[in-house]
């Protein structure tokens, strides 16, 4: 089954990323965004380019957005969400406030 949420950075659609399967992600910004040469990458370790990113486990900086510890545990608990599905707590932040500039959004 595959799930997807969009990336904000200062409230402007940044890019998708894309859970193909277990074990197969995908980022890739969006092409207007791409387009401006103000708009920075979302991450030093994403930089812009046209080719998606593809990676066999969830990118560390998407993993870095997540609840930690106690809050962690009390959000999975509450919203019915395995500890271990990584890109399921992404999807159960989206629309929270995160650290930095970076949102996730499910339209």
């Amino acid at each position: 089954m595959m799930r997807t949420v969009e990336v904000y950075a200062d409230n402007i659609h940044a890019g998708r990323l894309t859970e193909h399967a277990r074990n197969d992600y995908e980022f890739a910004y969006d092409a207007f965004y791409l387009a401006n040469p103000q708009l920075p990458p979302i991450s030093l370790t994403l930089p812009k380019r046209s080719e998606p990113y593809r990676s066999k486990r969830i990118f560390s900086f998407f993993t870095n957005l997540l609840p930690e510890g106690a809050n962690r545990k009390a959000m999975c608990i509450a919203h019915k969400v395995d500890e271990e599905d990584f890109f399921g707590m992404l999807e159960m932040i989206c629309n929270l406030d995160c650290i930095g500039n970076v949102t996730l959004r499910k339209d």
